[in-house]
């Protein structure tokens, strides 16, 4: 897919997770901005399940899109059976039909699969080990996938790592909304974190623009990878304290908790849940606690390569910071409608059946995908 071809008639795609924040915003931008030269279709998951190789096949082989996008996960707090199947399975089905199909694939990965650090690059990655959170664990396992398929079976994929995202229009209060929510329930009531302490952030409003622009321009971005990140990190307990400026409120006070009394105080509040469910009360502590340890560590993505990129940020002076009065103004009144404001919800969690080999032994696992499991989909080859 190149500009030149673009332009002559109009491209269809299909989008994958089109009612997540990114997908909605993704699916907003091709509505408005793109509707005379690219269409995208975003099936949901009752039409098309990336869990399922014959739902794709038949959808894909029925439309013969030009692009795929894939933007689905399973919720961070999926057990192994979930976030294997979705996270993983559905990544390569989706590959395998692209593969066959002859047309590119963009996959939205998370900085979930990098290490703690300042700077890390494209090349930085964790290592895939049995122990890693079901989340990071599948989806550094999919990017390991597509690399492998870029260079066996010649497949056209490009795999975008966003870092904290943030925007308006996320339907489900997780990530740093979760975080503005706490804040704004007046539910954190002191620092979860320690000073200097830098994250990176991925603005949702601009990430079409780089996806449109990577579309357009395969010969650049083909088998690539991008940190799809704002250029400058940001110390995670200012922004804390300037959302707090903005609510006016006077918690969370500037008191920074241990890490350790931070641990403990999470084991405590499991001990309690569990208890209560002898009862038969049910609840569950919020799934981004896995990543409670990145609250007290730096992890900061390198944004060079996208910079020296052929891409242009559409609104360089736009941050999180430059952002946080709309999305104020709009998360507030969102959930004020919604009654959720002043009352705490969290989510019930349902164990389902482990993936064994997933669970217990990845690197196996991945090795016996790649050996057996790669090929593109023959019955979506034209003959």
């Amino acid at each position: 897919m190149t500009q030149s071809n673009s332009s002559s008639k109009k491209l269809l795609g299909v989008l994958i997770g089109g009612s997540g924040l990114i997908g909605g915003t993704l699916a907003h931008y091709f509505k408005t901005k793109t509707p005379h030269t690219i269409e995208l279709r975003a099936p949901s998951s009752k039409k098309l399940s990336i869990r399922n190789a014959a739902d794709i096949k038949d959808y894909l082989k029925r439309l013969q899109p030009d692009f795929v996008i894939n933007t689905a996960i399973a919720n961070i707090g999926s057990d192994s059976q979930l976030a294997f199947e979705v996270n993983y399975v559905g990544t390569l089905n989706m590959a395998r039909a692209a593969a066959a199909l002859k047309i590119p694939y963009i996959h939205v990965s998370s900085a979930a699969t990098l290490p703690n650090g300042e700077n890390l690059t494209e090349n930085d990655c964790l290592e895939i080990q049995p122990q890693l959170n079901n989340y990071a664990k599948s989806k550094l396992m999919a990017e390991e996938t597509l690399r492998y398929m870029h260079k066996a079976v010649g497949l056209d994929y490009t795999c975008i790592r966003l870092a904290v995202v943030y925007g308006e229009h996320d339907h489900k209060i997780q990530g740093f909304h979760r975080l503005f929510f706490s804040i704004a329930d007046e539910s954190m009531p002191v620092l979860f974190t320690k000073k200097n302490v830098m994250h990176s952030y991925s603005n949702a409003n601009k990430f079409p623009y780089f996806v449109h622009h990577a579309l357009e321009n395969r010969e650049e971005f083909n088998g690539e990878t991008y940190h799809f990140v704002d250029k400058d990190p940001v110390e995670l307990a200012n922004l804390i304290l300037t959302i707090r400026s903005y609510l006016e409120l006077k918690t969370p006070r500037e008191i920074y908790v241990p890490y350790s009394m931070a641990i403990f105080g999470k084991k405590m509040l499991e001990v309690l849940l569990k208890g209560l469910s002898r009862i038969g009360i049910h609840g569950g502590l919020p799934a981004e606690l896995m990543f409670l340890e990145s609250f007290y560590k730096t992890q900061t993505l390198s944004a060079e390569k996208l910079l020296n990129s052929s891409f242009i940020d559409p609104k360089p002076e736009e941050t999180i910071y430059t952002k946080l009065p709309a999305l104020v103004v709009y998360y507030l009144k969102r959930w004020t409608h919604e009654n959720l404001i002043s009352t705490f919800n969290e989510s019930i969690l349902h164990p389902q059946a482990m993936a064994k080999d997933f669970e217990r032994s990845p690197i196996e696992l991945l090795n016996s995908v790649h050996e057996d499991s790669t090929s593109p989909f023959i019955d979506l080859i034209d003959n």
